[in-house]
């Protein structure tokens, strides 16, 4: 039972992170029905940035609290990564809205290889140890061991996803996102821009997948510049599964694609002794993945796409 409850705990941490960065790939999937598979490298990009303000803050403060250079590690990546993202709107899929939908796919994936490209430029090939910057005691929560770095991924987590869905349920900005969403045209007529209000949408997932970077390289404690390829597609499968286009399933997809990892990884593990381990955890995500697209394409709180029409 412990085992079941260490691994529940950690599925939720790792669905977390799934989820704040499937929200990213729905939202504009929602707006614009374009997979940003751009959108990993966003992450990264915000974890190497982080790394840097921490290297750079350190060796000028030394005697600086940690807690305070996490803080801003991730308000470096916050702001950062919305900018990159509404650059590369505005540069790479902008021109290409009236496209046929194979050019802004292919073009995101150019633009994701660019990225990796560029960061192993600046910050090397190798892979960079990101510093513990909280406590490294932990707690007993149910039978199961959590740590302060797991703990912050969580809230960060839950409150920004209560934010976002605040945000796009109960703003003007919200409401005019929505109505871009069910028709661009329909929008502009009602003086809605729809250039900013695209412009926004890459950025206010940007902000999530730049901050979720920071945790993941707090949590794993490296950074390198593949780190957002593989992470990416597992947040583009949560997104699949909990209904591409809607933040709810986003989150739900994310938190059940974060257990069936956890769990799978840690019961197959077992059931091999340890001959499988966890290298199977990859996986799950495309087993499920292909599951979702043969038996229910819409995902689970998702619609049909004629619907939109």
């Amino acid at each position: 039972m412990e085992i079941f409850t260490q691994q529940l705990l950690n599925g939720i941490v790792l669905g977390s992170v799934y989820a704040m960065v499937a929200v990213g790939y729905t939202m504009v999937y929602g707006i614009l029905q374009l997979i940003n598979f751009a959108h990993g490298e966003v992450l990264m990009v915000g974890a190497m940035l982080g790394l840097s303000f921490v290297t750079f803050v350190t060796v000028l403060y030394p005697s600086l609290p940690a807690a305070f250079i996490l803080v801003g590690a991730i308000s470096v990546a916050a702001v950062a990564c919305p900018i990159l993202s509404a650059t590369i709107e505005r540069i790479a899929y902008k021109p290409l809205r009236k496209a046929p939908r194979l050019a802004p796919l292919i073009t995101a994936i150019g633009v994701s290889i660019i990225l990796q490209t560029l960061a192993m430029i600046i910050w090397g090939a190798n892979p960079k140890v990101f510093p513990d910057l909280l406590p490294t005691n932990t707690f007993l929560i149910g039978g199961a061991i959590i740590a302060p770095k797991q703990l912050l991924i969580l809230f960060v987590a839950f409150f920004s996803m209560v934010l976002l869905i605040f945000l796009v349920n109960k703003t003007t900005l919200g409401r005019a996102m929505r109505a871009v969403s069910e028709s661009p045209s329909n929008a502009s007529l009602l003086g809605i821009s729809v250039d900013s209000i695209i412009r926004i949408t890459f950025m206010l997932g940007a902000i999530l997948a730049g901050v979720a970077g920071v945790l993941v390289a707090l949590n794993y404690n490296f950074v390198h510049f593949t780190m957002g390829f593989l992470l990416g597609l597992k947040a583009f499968t949560a997104a699949v599964l909990g209904g591409i286009g809607n933040i709810a399933g986003a989150v739900l997809g994310g938190l059940l694609l974060g257990v069936i990892e956890s769990l799978g990884a840690g019961y197959i593990g077992d059931f091999t002794n340890g001959f499988l381990g966890s290298h199977y955890q990859d996986i799950f995500s495309f087993v499920i993945l292909i599951i979702v697209l043969l038996f229910k394409p819409t995902g689970i709180l998702g619609e049909k796409i004629a619907d939109r029409a």
